[in-house]
């Protein structure tokens, strides 16, 4: 057998061979942007830059439409990042269509899903660059797409995301954190909630409750999806709570939920992050929320039964305080 056509990671999600190439065997069909009937949200997508392809999928709800005729209060803005290991799914992607349809309806949020480039066609940081840009288009454009300028508080700015969204949420935002000292009109100084959703974390060493089996999965992934990786899984964008990773003292917002499920691979690695968060000497408010009997990303799974929906009014709550 050519040693090029080894396989070195097979997952029920995609097949990663030695030559860097990936069979994705999910994530890739995709549905159109349009008018969701059961929750009055409409949809469309927006490109942010033609020469890399970077685009966001919008939705409004149509509470919106109906403030205008009232007293025109604007929607917080939340930017979402999907999952997929950093190598599938996308903005586009089936199950994100009637979950962010249902979140934008329930908690009044004029959504920005983002469609960044992937690995290993496009390693990172490329996925974390994408997403940084698309964050500050979505802030810029209070003066660019009408959706934005006409329905969006972008004083009240979320950041949240899936599985690898949720590691791409924690790099943004110490992305944010390190663009300069905290002035006005910076994107730092906009960011009042982050969530992270099963966030994909790993590092060299095991934690407790962290399995042999995802160790391994999580070690290989990272270095076909960054080779430039320093330390391997150790690599600050992979384990914050690396020692060389900057302190999570730096987090730029007020609040953070972090959601986790209870026979889910990256949970352990989301409890250390709370725990680790709560340590820092942070001064904002975090929140764990634990899904009982649950694996990885369920909620997009099994969208009705009764743990997501209970995850889905956790949700809800988190981004209607003030």
């Amino acid at each position: 057998m050519d040693s090029s056509s080894e396989i070195i990671l097979d997952t029920p999600y995609f097949r990663i061979y030695s030559d860097r190439r990936i069979d994705r065997l999910m994530g890739t069909s995709t549905v159109p942007p349009g008018f969701d009937t059961a929750t009055g949200v409409t949809s469309k997508d927006v490109v942010i830059d033609g020469e890399t392809g970077l685009y966001a999928r919008l939705y409004l709800p149509d509470t919106a439409s109906r403030s205008d005729s009232g007293d025109n209060k604007k929607l917080p803005v939340l930017v979402y990042f999907h999952g997929g290991g950093f190598v599938t799914q996308s903005a586009a992607s089936p199950p994100y269509q009637p979950f962010l349809n249902s979140l934008a309806a329930r908690a009044g949020l004029l959504v920005v899903s983002v469609n960044y480039r992937l690995a290993p066609e496009h390693p990172l940081p490329a996925g974390y660059d994408d997403s940084f840009r698309a964050l500050k288009w979505a802030v810029a454009s209070g003066d660019g797409d009408p959706w934005l300028s006409q329905h969006g508080d972008l004083d009240r700015l979320f950041i949240a995301g899936d599985s690898a969204g949720g590691n791409i949420v924690h790099n943004v935002a110490m992305m944010a954190a390190a663009e300069g000292p905290a002035s006005s009109g910076t994107v730092a100084t906009r960011i009042e909630g982050v969530v992270l959703l099963h966030a994909g974390f790993a590092g060299r060493e095991p934690i407790d409750g962290e399995t042999p089996e995802w160790m391994e999965i999580s070690g290989k992934l990272w270095c076909f999806v960054c080779p430039d990786a320093t330390d391997g899984a150790d690599d600050p964008r992979m384990n914050p709570m690396a020692a060389a990773a900057p302190s999570l003292r730096k987090l730029p917002c007020k609040r953070v939920l972090v959601c986790v499920a209870e026979k889910d691979f990256t949970r352990p690695r989301g409890r250390a992050y709370y725990e680790a968060l709560v340590a820092s000497g942070w001064s904002g408010a975090v929140e764990l929320f634990e899904s009982e009997g649950q694996e990885h990303v369920f909620f997009l799974i099994k969208p009705g039964s009764d743990e997501a929906v209970e995850l889905m009014d956790r949700l809800v709550s988190f981004f209607a305080r003030n």
